[in-house]
This record gives C-alpha cells, structure tokens and sequence, in this order.
C-alpha cells in the first residue's frame, strides 16, 4: 500500500510525504527517507526505490522537507521563497516533527511499524540531515547514506559574495532552467552552526551504525568524502556501487530502475534487517 499525508507544521509549513508498506499489521522496521538539495519526495526512482524497500520487508516514509520549494504539485519549485531559507535548522525540525507525529497515536499507519526499529536515509544532503538527525538520537536504531555529502557548507565565494552584497544569492537549476534563491539566513545558518553541523565528528561519536553507499562515478568531491566519513566513524559499513554516478543511473522522469539502483536498494534493506535480527 501507498498512502498520503499531510503535517502542517505551522500556520505556514507543511509536511507533505507518502507512506510505503506491504502489510498494515507487520510492525516492521520504519525507514525515514530524506531527499537532498534541489530535491523531493517525487524525483524519478525515489518513489520506485520507496515501493521496492517496502517490498523487501520494511515500511518506508518519503516526504518533502517543509521548506523544499515543491507545492502542492509534488514535483514543481513555485514555492522559490520557501526555498531560499531552507536550513538545515528547518530540515532538523522537520524530521522531529515527522518523528514525534509518526510515533503519536495520531499515526494513522502506526500498526505497520515497529517504533523502536526506526532508520534514517539521506540521499546527497539528505544525508548531511540524516546523520545530523539521527546520530545518537535514542529512538533511530541505524542511519544510511546514498552519495551523501560530508561537509554541509554547499555554497561556493561566488555565491556567498553575491549574498554578503545583495541579501541573496541565485544559483541555476539545470533541470527546469530556474534560478533557486539562497538568502543569508541560510549561509549564517552554515557558518554559525559549523561544530554542531561537524558530520565528521558526528559520526565518530554517534553509538549507531552508519551506512555508506557511494556510487564510484559520483562527483569527486562526494566520493573524498564518503571516504573521509568511512575514516571518521566508529562503527561503519561501506558499499561501493560499481559506475553509479549521483542518481544511480536513473534520471527524472523516471524511465525504469538501473543495475546501480537495484544494488543500492538492497544494499539498504540488507544493513536494515542485519540490525532488526
């Protein structure tokens, strides 16, 4: 089954995510799937990779963090506003607030899932706000990365120039040809924040496994640090995907699920029920 919902966060933000499981009454393990920057719930394989977990044992949630930029469309950026403040402070929030609503008695799938078999996975900067939520978070149980960053600082001096100058900065979307707005609230957000943002040091102490899976043709810069997070964790499993690049080799719209895609997939559902054994 697939179901949607809805979590108004404020009188402003919602929380808007889809809800994957096989069986209604399984309490099984509960995977939390955050999407990445310039991303969301909808993007090509996320809804197959979501249905193909769920195949494999495990509910899993989707969801767009509150300030995406996606509407009520589920795959357009006409909410740029929302966009340009995004922090990692609004994401973390998010997925509290996602957390406490799946585990109230308000949930509406909360017989699907065990609630102390909880597990969060990140792809790109997803997994930048995985490890910053779940490190060490008494109820997630193991987090996950997909070609996860590992340094949350994104922004380049030119963007950061154009922000100190004019109070934001733009940068391109090469998908629908949109220039993204990025305002200084999200910079300060980066700067101010860079100890307890630290993903290094964040998984060095965190008592959870992490799981790393990395495409081998990712961008440079992931892969460095896919292997400076494998160096910095206490308790790590590495998987390298031969050839994946950023996406596993899938695009948007989705046109069918790639080899790389596949050995991610279970990849994940393997380190998931290892740990639920």
């Amino acid at each position: 089954m697939m179901e949607s919902f809805r979590i108004p966060v404020d009188e402003e933000l919602v929380i808007r995510g889809d809800f994957h499981a096989q069986e209604k009454d399984a309490g099984q393990p509960l995977l939390i799937f955050c999407h990445g920057f310039k991303g969301f719930k909808d993007w090509g394989s996320f809804p197959y990779a979501a249905n193909r977990l769920a195949e494999l044992g495990m509910a899993v949630v989707r969801f767009n963090f509150s300030c995406n930029g996606v509407g009520e469309s589920g795959t357009e950026f006409v909410e740029l506003e929302k966009f340009g403040r995004n922090t990692y402070a609004r994401e973390i929030a998010d997925l509290r607030v996602l957390t406490e609503w799946l585990h109230s008695e308000a949930c509406p799938f909360k017989a699907a899932f065990d609630r102390e078999k909880l597990f969060v996975m990140g792809h790109s900067k997803g997994g930048a706000d995985a490890i910053l939520f779940g490190a060490n978070h008494p109820l997630v149980k193991g987090i996950i990365t997909w070609n996860g960053t590992a340094d949350v600082d994104l922004f380049d001096a030119r963007l950061r120039q154009e922000i100190a100058e004019k109070g934001v900065g733009y940068i391109a979307n090469a998908r629908t040809g949109q220039q993204m707005p990025i305002t200084k609230a999200v910079i300060d957000d980066v700067d101010q924040n860079r100890e307890a943002y630290n993903l290094l040091a964040k998984v060095s102490s965190m008592e959870q496994p992490l799981c790393i899976i990395q495409g081998t043709k990712d961008y440079e810069r992931l892969v460095k640090g896919a292997k400076r997070l494998q160096e910095a964790a206490k308790d790590v499993r590495v998987h390298w995907i031969e050839e994946g690049d950023h996406t596993f080799n899938t695009r948007h719209p989705f046109a069918g699920p790639s080899p790389q895609l596949e050995s991610a997939i279970e990849h994940a559902a393997a380190f998931v029920h290892a740990l639920c054994t």
